[in-house]
């Protein structure tokens, strides 16, 4: 389990999508979370939880399955890219930030980023899959970093980005057109699970349809 609190910014060395159902592999220079690594271990890059398979120095190897290839946007990734990376929780850690698996629920895109001094209004395009999940004020994952929804629109929701945010994880430099991981909080999703138990089927559960209910 993760907090969504990045612990470093790190560059990617290579990347192998592969091929067929064999899946890949993604090489990133940890730099100093290394020190507290070994293979096996599992780590959140840009949001997806995966395992280091192997190390060479400071330089650790992950294996990227189909599913991870299918669902986030790692495969797209080349040298030289940016990820944000954080090691699974310690049960002793202090809890910030929110709940955050690192299962990927689907990749959305930067629409529109708007600074405001050192802060910034960051506008995220994303699939009715994804929207019909998230809560103005609940939680989100973006590319591993929880952030509260300021604001949601048809086929978008927006998040305020803290300086300490911008400074310290790849959304700041933010771009319009990027893709991001997207991770839905695990509350919702299991709230939205049993009302679909409990609702008639004929009727999918949506935003609305919980506002009427009083969610």
């Amino acid at each position: 389990m993760f907090t969504g609190l990045i612990e470093a910014v790190c560059v990617v060395r290579s990347v192998s999508p592969g091929s067929g159902s064999g899946g890949g592999s993604l090489v990133v220079e940890l730099g100093a979370p290394a020190m507290d690594c070994r293979p096996g271990d599992s780590v959140a890059v840009s949001g997806v939880c995966l395992t280091v398979t192997g190390f060479q120095g400071t330089t650790a190897t992950f294996g990227l399955s189909p599913e991870t290839l299918e669902k986030s946007s790692l495969g797209a990734l080349r040298p030289g890219a940016k990820v944000n990376i954080e090691r699974a929780m310690k049960v002793a850690d202090r809890f910030g930030g929110h709940i955050v698996q690192g299962h990927v629920d689907g990749v959305g895109t930067i629409r529109a980023v708007r600074k405001l001094g050192e802060f910034a209004d960051i506008e995220f395009a994303a699939g009715p899959e994804l929207l019909d999940q998230m809560v103005v004020k609940g939680s989100v994952a973006v590319d591993g970093v929880s952030l509260t929804i300021a604001g949601m629109d048809p086929g978008s929701f927006r998040v305020a980005a803290i300086p300490e945010t911008l400074n310290r994880t790849t959304l700041g430099n933010a771009h319009i057109g990027a893709q991001v991981n997207i991770e839905v909080d695990i509350l919702v999703k299991i709230v939205r699970r049993q009302l679909e138990i409990l609702l008639p089927q004929q009727q999918p559960l949506t935003v609305e349809r919980l506002r009427r209910m009083g969610y």
